[in-house]
């Protein structure tokens, strides 16, 4: 009984002061549960926060297993697990091979794409070319099923569902490709920021006195928890160059792994270096000041595009607040002076 009574009263509450038919309380009341969510989302992300380093050392040890063993797992539980991983690859290949749309060109575009996005799984690029045939079947067919078999948009012109039908496919069709190249641009951007700073510290350590192995397996270990996407690749880079016959193919792979025209031309200084022992210190300090200029200058870039880049937010989010914070008090005052008037 004392419960209902408590409901009664607060369904006969009265309403809180309006602005353009909201009521003012309740957005206050949500607005600030949605706040007390972020801040307890950033808090818990601040406080499991895990080293970035973990799942790539990993990596960079099997990578390591397989070049001492060549290509043979070395346990049987990851050879069994290779296997299984061949024979769904396998698979696709056959059906796509029986289909003729598998072309070894496609396949090396693809893999090289998947490494640069940092997936060293070769098999990965068979199924990215699977899934552009057979996602856009597969969404075309929930599109058909949804538009035109059943009533579950009736509303719908032909016009309209057409248009819907065509979206599914094409989204069907680029969703791997969109998947893959937004890994790689992120990695990208993230080995670009980091290479400058490398380059330091290569030039540290061939000052040094450090081979150009173990200036890279420093400098990987520095840049793991700064920039781990570019610790990994020199990580790597390191362990190639004390297991692959040639030298140059280690600074190639690199090469091939990040797509950077930076990147590029730091491998032929490095190449040049081995081949005709030329000091690896001053040319490193040269690009290295060369990069650090082109970074300054993509940051100037992006200051002189910011105000026209936050006209439109400015005019969307921005001035209607601040409206509403100025005028509100007054309009609600205004409001109230007229209702008592008019009463």
């Amino acid at each position: 009984m004392h419960s209902f009574n408590l409901l009664a009263a607060f369904g006969a509450a009265a309403p809180g002061p309006k602005i353009m038919g909201v009521d003012v309380i309740w957005v206050a009341t949500i607005m600030s549960a949605i706040g007390v969510c972020a801040i307890m989302l950033v808090i818990y992300g601040a406080m499991t926060v895990r080293d970035p380093m973990a799942k790539r050392v990993k990596a960079l040890n099997d990578r390591r297993e397989q070049l001492k063993a060549g290509i043979t797992a070395s346990t049987a539980k990851r050879r069994a697990k290779l296997v299984r991983k061949s024979a769904h690859a396998d698979t696709m290949r056959q059906f796509l091979s029986s289909m003729s749309v598998l072309q070894d060109d496609q396949i090396k575009d693809v893999q090289q794409k998947l490494a640069q996005a940092g997936i060293r799984s070769k098999d990965l690029a068979v199924a990215v070319i699977f899934g552009r045939l057979i996602l856009p079947i597969v969404l075309g067919g929930i599109a058909v099923v949804l538009l035109y078999l059943t009533d579950t948009y009736p509303d719908l012109t032909p016009v309209k569902r057409n248009g819907a039908l065509m979206a599914a496919l094409l989204l069907g069709y680029k969703a791997p490709d969109l998947w893959v190249q937004n890994k790689r641009a992120k990695r990208t951007d993230a080995v670009r920021k980091g290479l400058p700073d490398a380059l330091d510290l290569l030039v540290i350590c061939a000052e040094a006195g450090l081979t150009v192995d173990a200036a890279f397996h420093r400098v990987s270990k520095e840049l793991g928890r700064a920039y781990p996407e570019l610790g990994e690749e020199f990580a790597l880079t390191s362990i190639e160059l004390g297991f692959l016959t040639e030298r140059r193919m280690a600074f190639e792979n690199l090469a091939y792994r990040v797509n950077l025209e930076a990147m590029k031309g730091v491998v032929t200084t490095m190449i040049q270096t081995e081949k005709y022992g030329t000091p690896l210190a001053s040319a490193l300090r040269v690009l290295s000041a060369e990069f650090r200029n082109e970074r300054m200058m993509r940051a100037e870039e992006k200051a002189a595009r910011l105000p026209a880049i936050m006209t439109v937010p400015l005019i969307l989010f921005i001035l209607p607040v601040l409206f509403i914070v100025i005028l509100g008090p007054a309009s609600c005052a205004l409001s109230d002076a007229l209702g008592n008037m008019g009463g």
